[in-house]
């Protein structure tokens, strides 16, 4: 895989959980998938096999286990084109409808499998606290690292063991416009230190995306302080 489609996959894994923040104060919806858009080849095999004129829809690449995607019935490889009427053409649109779904209530998905159109319902829940902070980075425009890359002969570390280093950072995004880089390792939240990925999370969600954060990281020997502004 090249360097370019390794980070368009990884762009489009950041909008992996469908869910966004409604204008009110109620819960955040989750479904708890992650998804990514679809490649042009994809598109085309979706017209040809589905007599689509223009394909369209996100694949759903991971069903996280109990949550209300799984419960639900959705599968790995599903791509959803609607939701209620609304047809869906990109992960951002998904995520704005669920965001104005209520939590609880029967919500309809249709998604396309090898044997055509499915209608799957789905009663949205709402965010567990551990993702809200994941969210949160997303929308400010970049995501932690997942795991320590590997070095020769040793593999790579899972993020629980690691300190919060930022893996991805999305061009024109709120934390590439405010200068926050790759391998940038969050040391503080506001005037809230944080050690791990866990507690990085945590002062991300109690800061909530919509209020200017101010990050204090390390980027070599040197200490920076960086504020994010919601675009």
């Amino acid at each position: 895989m090249t360097r370019a489609l390794a980070r368009r996959a990884l762009v489009g894994l950041l909008a992996a959980l469908v869910l966004a923040a409604a204008a009110d104060a109620r819960p955040w919806a989750w479904l708890g998938v992650r998804i990514r858009d679809l490649t042009e080849q994809e598109m085309e095999e979706i017209a040809a096999r589905h007599g689509i004129r223009e394909g369209f829809g996100v694949v759903v690449a991971e069903v996280m286990p109990d949550t209300p995607a799984a419960r639900a019935g959705l599968r790995q490889g599903d791509i959803v084109v609607a939701f209620g009427a609304q047809p869906v053409t990109e992960t951002r649109l998904l995520q704005r409808l669920v965001a104005a779904a209520p939590v609880g209530e029967p919500s309809r998905l249709t998604v396309l499998r090898a044997d055509g159109r499915h209608p799957v319902e789905v009663r949205l829940a709402a965010m567990p606290r551990p993702v809200v902070g994941e969210r949160v980075a997303a929308e400010l425009g970049f995501a932690m690292r997942d795991l320590e890359p590997p070095g020769e002969g040793r593999p790579g570390r899972p993020a629980e063991t690691l300190p919060p280093t930022v893996g991805v950072v999305l061009r024109d995004g709120a934390a590439a416009q405010a200068g926050l880089e790759v391998g940038d390792v969050l040391l503080q939240v506001g005037e809230r230190a944080v050690l791990t990925r866990d507690a990085a999370r945590e002062a991300l969600a109690e800061v909530g995306p919509d209020r200017p954060v101010r990050l204090t990281v390390r980027r070599g020997q040197d200490r920076l302080s960086i504020t994010l502004r919601a675009r």
